[in-house]
């Protein structure tokens, strides 16, 4: 059986994060705990206050098959390369032409920039145009393939 596990991404604004990349993902607020209708009803139960909540925010796959994603308020900001990113596959491995693919990956580019996200570069392969290399609205790089 294997094991549950989310991950844990640390920025300055969790609220702000967890909307953007429910929106790049899909993904929605993640639920309150078992036996408790809200995350406020969690939270007044335990006593934590509003300025603790706001230090973090949750985020999950609808579907239950992904992994659910964490957003840590920490005082320092982002200074060096990720070791770690995500690649949002919207046109990867789904066996479209070329162009209606790369079609698929500027309109999520074009969408994910209105919401906060710039572009770092675009790579090609093979001479083609394959993957855009992406910096959500805290710095932390991803790429649309």
């Amino acid at each position: 059986m294997a094991t549950r596990w989310q991950v844990t991404i640390d920025c300055a604004d969790p609220a702000r994060l967890a909307e953007f990349w429910s929106l790049a993902l899909g993904y929605r607020p993640d639920d309150p705990p078992a036996g408790f209708a809200s995350w406020q009803a969690w939270a007044e139960h335990y006593g934590v206050s509003e300025e603790e909540m706001a230090e973090g925010a949750f985020i999950a796959d609808p579907d239950g098959v992904g992994a659910r994603l964490a957003f840590l308020r920490v005082p320092e900001p982002k200074v060096v390369k990720n070791r770690l990113h995500f690649d949002v596959l919207v046109g990867s491995a789904s066996g479209l032409p070329p162009d209606e693919r790369w079609a698929r990956v500027t309109e999520t580019v074009d969408r994910l920039t209105a919401a906060g996200a710039t572009v770092v570069r675009q790579d090609e392969w093979q001479g083609r145009p394959h993957h855009v290399v992406m910096a959500d609205p805290e710095g932390n790089e991803f790429c649309v393939v």
